[in-house]
């Protein structure tokens, strides 16, 4: 274990870390990091939408979801760009490559046009639909930029002024974009959405499939966190797969057809009872059960914020992260949600979920009810948190006996 412990902890962690500041994909989350209120106001319509359910008077706002969460793409295609822009170094033209961005995506998701007047698009590629389309487009246009940027045509010594050499120094990049989207589009009549979509859908497969909803969950919520390592290094992983998952589950309802897609946000929501790998239980143990003052402080700081799903107070205060007696537990708790979760959607005992409600610190029983709209839903909350209560106990009677004796050590080297 002391050799496992020192590997994680000298050589993977910084080369997880290293990949994580990568501009390219630090690009990425910066983006779906900043669209993130966008995601949210789809998940307040969903919880108004409960309202509509008892009182049937009550306005539908299902338009503020579609222009919000439903535009999610499309704010992608122009902050990738721009976010790629910034971490390269030349933020004076980050603006015109996130609104490249946004020319080429429109063009990729092969819009219609009729009597040479009007455009037409489908609404489906605008949301969660076209993510990886956006993903697509911005890294390219990004690249593009960033590769015209070290040619100006006007340098920096110039007497033009500055937003006039912007206008010049990104014209060819722009152009060069856009008749690329032109080309493929019109001239060869090519749904570059589509292709794009064919060739990641195997990602999307695996990420639906057991092991992928169980890994990746696991990895980034549990054992990848136990080493300070944020679970938003495999985000853009996740979103990939889940945004679009929730879409097409809540077309498919609407539509009257079958809910399939376990792998979503809303699906993991449900076992992240205090924050990654089911922390809530150590937290009142370590609150109100602890005989170490220490432990016991660290735990009653933490409770408040466990209770809307924050867990960093914990993981790092008493600590979980680096810490063998409290990692283990946390990585088997880390295991079991994934696992009971997948298959009891699978059978169908809790409702797959088919509304988008990312509304992540929403506290767990009350979440767990909106996500599946169902009382087994409310139930199941209980039942993983009895399940992770009894796999924290032990461990943490042994944690807190060695707490207690590192503290009374401390109070005598202090005499």
């Amino acid at each position: 274990m002391d050799k496992f412990m020192s590997w994680m902890t000298d050589s993977f962690s910084p080369k997880i870390n290293k990949i994580a500041k990568n501009p390219w994909i630090a690009s990425i989350q910066d983006a779906i990091l900043a669209a993130m209120p966008m995601i949210f106001i789809g998940s307040f319509a969903t919880i108004l939408s409960i309202v509509r359910d008892f009182w049937k008077g009550f306005p539908d706002l299902s338009m503020i979801s579609t222009f919000s969460f439903g535009l999610f793409s499309i704010f992608l295609a122009y902050l990738i760009p721009e976010s790629i822009m910034k971490h390269k170094g030349h933020k004076d033209v980050s603006r015109q490559a996130g609104l490249a961005g946004l020319a080429f995506f429109l063009m990729l998701v092969y819009p219609q046009i009729i009597n040479g007047d009007q455009i037409q698009f489908d609404l489906n590629t605008f949301g969660t639909g076209g993510m990886i389309a956006a993903l697509i487009a911005g890294l390219f246009v990004g690249f593009v930029m960033n590769l015209f940027s070290k040619w100006k045509f006007i340098g920096e010594d110039s007497a033009i002024p500055d937003f006039v050499a912007v206008w010049f120094n990104t014209l060819i990049p722009i152009i060069l974009i856009l008749l690329v989207g032109w080309i493929f589009t019109f001239e060869m009549d090519i749904s570059l959405y589509s292709v794009v979509n064919a060739i990641f859908s195997p990602l999307v497969h695996l990420g639906q499939s057991f092991w992928g909803f169980v890994l990746i969950f696991f990895l980034g919520f549990a054992f990848l966190y136990t080493f300070g390592i944020s679970s938003w290094v495999l985000y853009p992983v996740e979103a990939a797969i889940a945004l679009p998952a929730i879409a097409q589950n809540q077309a498919n309802f609407e539509a009257g057809k079958a809910v399939t897609n376990i792998f979503t946000v809303e699906a993991g929501s449900l076992f992240l009872i205090g924050g990654g790998g089911a922390t809530l239980a150590l937290c009142i143990m370590l609150a109100f059960m602890a005989k170490s003052q220490r432990l016991r402080m660290i735990g009653k700081a933490s409770l408040i914020p466990s209770v809307f799903n924050i867990n960093e107070p914990i993981v790092f205060g008493a600590p979980i992260a680096f810490n063998p007696i409290l990692m283990i537990p946390m990585w088997i708790n880390g295991l079991i949600g994934p696992v009971l979760t997948w298959v009891v959607m699978k059978i169908g005992l809790v409702p797959i979920p088919h509304e988008p409600f990312q509304l992540w610190y929403v506290p767990g029983p009350i979440m767990n009810w909106i996500i599946t709209a169902s009382v087994i839903g409310l139930v199941y909350f209980f039942v993983l948190f009895a399940i992770s209560w009894i796999v924290y106990y032990p461990f943490f009677k042994i944690y807190d006996k060695q707490a207690v004796q590192q503290d009374a050590e401390l109070a005598e080297e202090g005499e």
